[in-house]
């Protein structure tokens, strides 16, 4: 009898450990290391958009613990809002308890919001699939049961046709058949508090999914270069100060703590002050107590060039504009560990601060949801 208990109870532990954060149940997901002081999760792309929430259209998964996928989800470009819930059960309203434990029919399932003019349906779907295997029935990672199967629910009856689409494609990668199910949503109850953007609050949580896959995501430039050309040399001697001209055209460095910027802390943007581009934000500005305006990070990757520097007998990093091709200072490997460990450090002629409260007028409003 106790050995038959014992198996019981091993049995029931097996099937709550569903979105729990047991140790073992941490070890592959991907997720964030807070004893490393960081996170192992991708930016989100989507943090500098703005949205028209009148275009936004919407689609349910379900695939498994609905903490990972609806981390993930967000993490798709073009995806305005997820959250946590239980779909296409038996009972009104359930509880997670009632969910894991008393056969309700629900499966943990995310509502995707999204923007169809970023991401049709079609890609959408395909990046679930990515993060599922759509042959297991009632599991995923280490969550098994009833709660956790596959499904892709809809309202509007056009995207089947898209939904099956790519199901099928979907379905000839594999040799056994898909049991994901496609089904009209019946209906959508969000889950507790706390299970919301469960993931962003609890770093170290169970995750059954991965999130390598999101960096082969085509993700649009923030910043269009054609926006800022570089005026003629002729122009530029008449906008610039001779400071600002030393520096960004003849590669000249300003003295240390006796420039415009190095101490400014006011929310806004830093652009080239000879095209405009945007290059920096106030948002990753620090003081590295170098006396020079110090960033972590551009606002994007590539609005910077870097080059080999081995002028004066060393060899640093030199930092050029995309668009402006204008010197801007170095980069160095000092900066702050948990912001990815950089310092761009950068001369205050070679840059003009535009305001948060100006960056509309100045045409820079599409940039102040990074701020």
């Amino acid at each position: 009898m106790k050995t038959k208990w014992l198996v019981m109870l091993l049995f029931l532990l097996l099937a709550l450990t569903g979105c729990s954060s047991l140790p073992s149940l941490t070890s592959n997901s991907g997720v964030g290391d807070a004893a490393a002081g960081a996170s192992k999760f991708p930016d989100n792309p989507n943090a500098q958009l703005e949205f028209d929430t009148d275009k936004l259209e919407d689609v349910w998964l379900a695939g498994g613990c609905f903490w990972g996928v609806e981390a993930y989800m967000s993490r798709v470009y073009g995806v305005y809002d997820v959250t946590s819930g239980y779909a296409n059960g038996s009972t009104k309203n359930p509880t997670y308890e009632e969910v894991t434990r008393k056969n309700t029919g629900h499966a943990e399932t995310v509502h995707v919001r999204y923007d169809p003019e970023r991401v049709d349906l079609e890609k959408l779907i395909s990046q679930y699939f990515v993060i599922i295997d759509p042959t297991i029935l009632n599991q995923q990672g280490n969550d098994r049961g009833e709660q956790y199967r596959t499904g892709i629910y809809y309202k509007n009856e056009e995207d089947r046709a898209v939904i099956d689409k790519v199901a099928a494609k979907e379905a000839s990668k594999y040799d056994d058949p898909i049991v994901t199910e496609v089904e009209p949503l019946e209906h959508y109850y969000l889950a507790e508090e706390y299970h919301q953007d469960y993931l962003e609050k609890n770093p170290d949580g169970y995750c059954h999914i991965e999130f390598d896959s999101l960096e082969d995501q085509d993700i649009p430039a923030l910043i269009d270069p054609a926006k800022y050309p570089k005026p003629s040399d002729e122009v530029l001697k008449e906008k610039l100060t001779e400071a600002q001209y030393n520096v960004t055209q003849n590669d000249d460095t300003e003295t240390a703590y006796s420039n415009e910027y190095w101490d400014n802390y006011e929310p806004g943007i830093y652009v080239d002050v000879a095209t405009g581009e945007p290059l920096f934000s106030s948002a990753d500005k620090y003081d590295s107590q170098c006396g020079w305006p110090s960033f972590t990070k551009p606002i994007e990757p590539n609005v910077v060039t870097k080059h080999k520097d081995s002028s004066f007998n060393m060899v640093r990093i030199e930092v050029r504009s995309r668009s402006g091709d204008s010197h801007l200072g170095h980069v160095f490997e000092d900066g702050p560990k948990d912001k990815g460990g950089l310092r761009y450090c950068i001369n205050s002629a070679s840059i003009l601060f535009i305001p948060q409260e100006e960056m509309d007028e100045a045409g820079y409003g599409y940039l102040k949801s990074i701020l």
